[in-house]
């Protein structure tokens, strides 16, 4: 990737009906209806670990002592606004890890795309953390995470998380607020993640690096540690798995090309930046010597962040992979 046409990254506080820049756009939400967990769901592991409640509409994913749990949508995708509303385990849950995101990995095992929100438990009276990555074309080994604090407890209520991802950008969504968007560029090539994925949602036991690095362990004598999932959205292109020819044509694949940031609103990048990113890959120097050519480097933001990549002085308590089993290898001390 070349540093002429940088790897953009945008951060927004705005309601989503500001942020397109046509009506076709704004339609993407708007028309997202959700479905049961039969219409759309299966379970990949977990046996028992998952149960369905309000018929359907509400998914109960458990980790426990024998195992963790996760479902995938029954069809693949490309493009899309994918969505749910999420309640993640109360009192100690460090070591806990619950992923919602898309991924080919099991089409594409050497080349896959990733689209990732994961959520960090961690030890009693300290909040969890969310992280997003990206992936493309089996770009592992440079990881593009970006991890954040949350303005609400997530164990006391259902907050909506959202992907929406086209063919020139991907936008994630926290209650409808756009926290984070890649563009795709020339120089990206295939690190832009651009193969079908299915959507998936699991818990699992990260005790190796999910909570300090690994200093604290999930403890099953508070198990079983539910994810409570509710308001599921597919709102995509179904692509035929034999021969990954996509079902959308014309208007429809032009629904989700069409999304687009206004201009009015990037001014409120840097707001939500400094006030909620704890940590950020392109500030990490004890991971890369050199930053991935996508990253801008803002030296006087920079200063408020450690060679780790964490901000500085960011201890906040609480506020009143495969299953998704993979490590971000490389990846700061994750103790904020």
């Amino acid at each position: 990737m070349g540093s002429s046409a940088p790897f953009v990254l945008f951060f927004f506080i705005a309601s989503p009906l500001f942020l397109f820049s046509s009506s076709a756009a704004i339609s993407v939400i708007e028309s997202s209806s959700t479905v049961s967990f039969e219409e759309g769901y299966t379970q990949t592991f977990g046996d028992g670990n998952l149960m369905l409640l309000r018929h359907g509409k509400t998914v109960h994913i458990a980790l426990d002592e024998r195992t963790g749990a996760g479902f995938a949508s029954q069809d693949l995708y490309l493009h899309g606004f994918f969505s749910a509303s999420i309640k993640l385990p109360s009192d100690y849950a460090a070591g806990v890890v619950v992923a919602f995101y898309m991924s080919n990995g099991d089409v594409f095992e050497k080349t896959h795309d990733e689209l990732d929100f994961e959520f960090l438990g961690n030890i009693r009276g300290r909040e969890w953390r969310v992280q997003t990555n990206v992936y493309g074309n089996g770009s592992t080994a440079i990881g593009r995470e970006e991890r954040y604090d949350l303005w609400f407890d997530p164990t006391e209520d259902f907050h909506q998380y959202s992907i929406l991802w086209s063919h020139d950008r991907i936008i994630f969504y926290i209650d409808n607020i756009p926290i984070r968007e890649i563009v795709r560029t020339e120089s990206m090539g295939g690190q832009f993640p651009s193969k079908p994925m299915s959507l998936y949602a699991t818990i699992w036991d990260g005790s190796n690096w999910a909570t300090s690095g690994g200093r604290y362990k999930v403890n099953y004598k508070y198990a079983p540690y539910i994810a409570e999932f509710a308001d599921l959205i597919l709102n995509g292109c179904t692509v035929n798995p034999m021969d990954h020819s996509s079902a959308c044509e014309g208007s429809d694949s032009a629904r989700y090309d069409s999304v687009t940031m206004s201009s009015d609103r990037r001014a409120q990048m840097e707001s939500f930046r400094k006030k909620h990113m704890t940590y950020f890959y392109c500030y990490d120097r004890n991971r890369y010597t050199n930053p991935p050519s996508e990253c801008n480097i803002d030296r006087e933001a920079r200063r408020s962040y450690g060679a780790d990549g964490a901000r500085l002085g960011n201890h906040h308590h609480r506020r009143g992979r495969s299953h998704h089993h993979r490590s971000p290898a490389g990846l700061a001390d994750a103790s904020f």
